[in-house]
């Protein structure tokens, strides 16, 4: 068998299976990404003590609404720009909000001030969403995980509002 025999052969039978199986096996991972940037709709973030969410920001509306230092009720209006969705987008696959349970601690009932932060990502045809008690005693890098995304989502919002000079 001739050199150039040689490597069509090998390019037959090893090169070609090998771009095949790739083909076969990721094109629905990536076809059935259900949270793709893409696909966002919007984003939900509450936050406040046991069931009082005082302090919430929707995209969609883009009404942010939060209690001061005074405990007075503000409210102010203003949208993410795609930067700042592509941001959050890319930290939370980053951090893996995906793979988050839905719930992150548990409710307290020992303690009446316990932080509570709501988040919810929705997309075209699936949303995820979260909830995280402050009184979390389980595994520290999930706890880390969740209170790292939940700092991002503040700094956005906090940059989101002083870019709109509300």
């Amino acid at each position: 068998m001739s050199s150039r025999g040689k490597k069509i052969f090998l390019a037959i039978t090893i090169i070609v299976p090998m771009i095949i199986y790739c083909y076969i096996y990721y094109k629905p991972i990536i076809q059935n990404a259900p949270f793709r940037k893409d696909d966002f709709v919007s984003m939900q973030y509450s936050y406040g003590l046991n069931d009082t969410l005082e302090n919430t920001y929707d995209s969609k509306t883009g009404v942010y609404q939060y209690v001061n230092n005074k405990d007075s009720v503000v409210t102010k209006k203003f949208f993410l720009k795609s930067n700042d969705v592509l941001y959050m987008h890319r930290k939370a696959n980053e951090i893996g909000l995906w793979n988050f349970p839905d719930t992150i601690g548990k409710k307290s009932d020992k303690s009446r001030l316990v932080p509570r932060y709501d988040i919810t990502f929705n997309y075209k045809k699936k949303s995820k969403h979260v909830t995280i008690y402050g009184d979390f005693d389980g595994n520290p890098k999930l706890l880390d995980a969740a209170v790292q995304m939940r700092k991002i989502i503040q700094e956005t919002l906090l940059q989101a509002e002083k870019r709109s000079g509300k």
